[in-house]
C-alpha cells in the first residue's frame, strides 16, 4: 500500500527514529535517530563496519529493524518497499551483476525498474553522456567487467534515472581519483536539480566536498546527528587522531 505523505521541508524525505537492529546477540543500531530534508546532499560517515549498511539495507526495505521506524517518502520502509523503489536509485558499494548480460542492457533494466523509460530521446540521451563521461564500454558482457566497471554501471544507471532520492552507499568504490571527479559532479548535478541524496561513506574528504549536513556513526550509534559538516568532520579527524596516538 503507498501511504506516503507529501514531501514539504516539514515532511522530511527519510525519518529514521530509534532504530534498533540485532543480528543473533551483536547490536548493529543502537537507536539511532536523524532526518533527510529535500534538495540535501546528506552525508552518512563512519569505519566500515559501523551501521552504515544495516541503515541503508533497512531503509530499502532488505531488512526488518529490531525495533524503532524507518519511513521514506512518509511510508514504511519494510510495508511499502515496492512504493518507494519506484521513485529512488541505490547504488551499493559492492555491485553484482547479470554475466552474460551487456553493461548496456542492464543499465537499461535498471532505469525501467525505476519506472523511467529507457528508450524515450532524453532518458537514452542522458544514459549515452554518462557513458561517455565514465569511459564505459556498454557493449561488453558484465562477466568481463573490473569492479571499477561494475560501479560505473550502478552509478550510469542511477544518474540517468529521474527519481527523487539518491541512495549512495559507499558509491565511489574500486573507482579511479578521475571516476571518483566524474561523481562528484553528478551528484552536485542532481543537487543542483533539487533531487534529495544521501551519501555514504568512510572517505570524509568525499563527504567534506558534497554534503550540507552528516551523521556520524560509529559501533551502530550516533555521534553526531544532522550536524553542520566541516564541525562534525573536524571532530572525526581529532577522534581518529587521538586513537592513533594511543596505540602507539
Amino acid at each position: 500500500m503507498d501511504s506516503s505523505t507529501p514531501i514539504t521541508s516539514d515532511n522530511p524525505i527519510i525519518e529514521v527514529e530509534n532504530l534498533v537492529k540485532h543480528f543473533g546477540k551483536v547490536e548493529a543500531l543502537t537507536g539511532i535517530t536523524f532526518n533527510v530534508t529535500p534538495g540535501e546532499v546528506f552525508g552518512f560517515i563512519g569505519n566500515n563496519g559501523a551501521g552504515k549498511s544495516t541503515t541503508i539495507r533497512i531503509l530499502l526495505g532488505i531488512l526488518r529493524a529490531t525495533s524503532g521506524s524507518a519511513k521514506v517518502f512518509g511510508m514504511n520502509a519494510w510495508e511499502d518497499p515496492v512504493a518507494i523503489h519506484k521513485r529512488l536509485a541505490y547504488v551499493p558499494g559492492d555491485v553484482n551483476l547479470w554475466p552474460n548480460l551487456t553493461g548496456g542492457e542492464v543499465i537499461d533494466l535498471f532505469v525501467s525498474l525505476r519506472g523511467g523509460k529507457a528508450a524515450t530521446a532524453d532518458m537514452r540521451k542522458r544514459r549515452d553522456e554518462l557513458i561517455h563521461k565514465f569511459e564505459l564500454d556498454p557493449t561488453k558482457r558484465c562477466r568481463t567487467y573490473s569492479k571499477g566497471n561494475r560501479q560505473k554501471v550502478a552509478l550510469i544507471a542511477a544518474f540517468a534515472s529521474d527519481v527523487e532520492l539518491y541512495l549512495l552507499d559507499e558509491p565511489t568504490s574500486g573507482l579511479d581519483p578521475i571516476m571518483a571527479q566524474i561523481f562528484e559532479d553528478c551528484v552536485l548535478e542532481k543537487k543542483g536539480q533539487g533531487k534529495t541524496l544521501l551519501l555514504s561513506s568512510h572517505i570524509m574528504s568525499e563527504v567534506r566536498d558534497l554534503a550540507d549536513r552528516v551523521a556520524v556513526i560509529r559501533k551502530g550509534a550516533l555521534v553526531e546527528a544532522g550536524a553542520e559538516t566541516e564541525a562534525a568532520i573536524a571532530e572525526m579527524e581529532a577522534e581518529a587522531k587521538r586513537y592513533a596516538e594511543s596505540i602507539n
